[in-house]
């Protein structure tokens, strides 16, 4: 099995998260079976909004830090449980030679699987200002539905509640109601495009798919590890 390179600590929990998915999903009768994860957990990366912004630092610098540090740890291939970071992948791709697994394109092709009709985003400002996910909706011909900017704004304050460990039911029920605003607009999916989202959001809390992209890449993720060939 191949090893995988973790670009993590954006936020730790989302971190966390996505390895028990990786875990969840592993084929495993025993421990040994499981995957060889190499996780660089390092909080101290740029916040991402900001550098997309152009009001604070980049943070593609201290990705591609990442990497090549991952690379030198012994991991064949890279994946990073952040979509809005997504916007500065090719520092990650420019710094190694490692494979990259790209969560958007990965959740876009799941996305593509699902029933048409318009998509909703739960996504941070940096995610929707850089079109992560717009350009390949539109290709597929769907249409994106966001929340307008008072709800954008309290999805954002509740994203960063949520990176400071409150995932209680006042915040589970804010969320679940962000996506329900989403369907009443006219989603007939709503893509959780942020880490944080299934950290207080389940797929049965929603009459429609709710499509999440930590669950993509966990799934992509342990099907490089395990398969021979790539």
């Amino acid at each position: 099995m191949k090893t995988v390179g973790v670009l993590g600590g954006m936020g730790p929990a989302a971190t966390v998260d996505f390895f028990a998915r990786v875990v969840r999903l592993t084929p495993a009768a025993t421990e040994q079976n499981h995957l060889h994860l190499i996780i660089d957990n390092d909080p101290s990366v740029p916040d991402r909004n900001l550098g997309v912004a152009g009001t604070g630092p980049s943070p593609g610098p201290a990705l591609a830090a990442m990497a090549q540090r991952l690379e030198r740890a012994g991991a064949d291939f890279l994946v990073m449980p952040c979509n809005t970071a997504h916007a500065f992948a090719e520092h990650i791709v420019a710094a190694t030679r490692l494979p990259f697994i790209n969560m958007i394109d990965e959740t876009l092709r799941v996305v593509a699987g699902t029933s048409p009709g318009a998509a909703g985003l739960l996504a941070t400002d940096g995610c929707l200002a850089a079109g992560l996910y717009n350009a390949g909706l539109a290709a597929m011909g769907r249409e994106t539905v966001v929340l307008a900017p008072t709800e954008q704004q309290r999805f954002m304050a509740l994203l960063y509640r949520i990176k400071a460990g409150d995932t209680g039911p006042e915040m589970r029920s804010a969320m679940s109601e962000l996506a329900v605003t989403l369907i009443r607009s006219g989603a007939r999916s709503v893509i959780a495009a942020c880490t944080e989202v299934p950290l207080t959001l389940e797929p049965g809390a929603l009459d429609v798919p709710l499509i999440v992209s930590t669950d993509v890449l966990a799934t992509r993720t342990v099907e490089r590890a395990i398969r021979t060939g790539e």
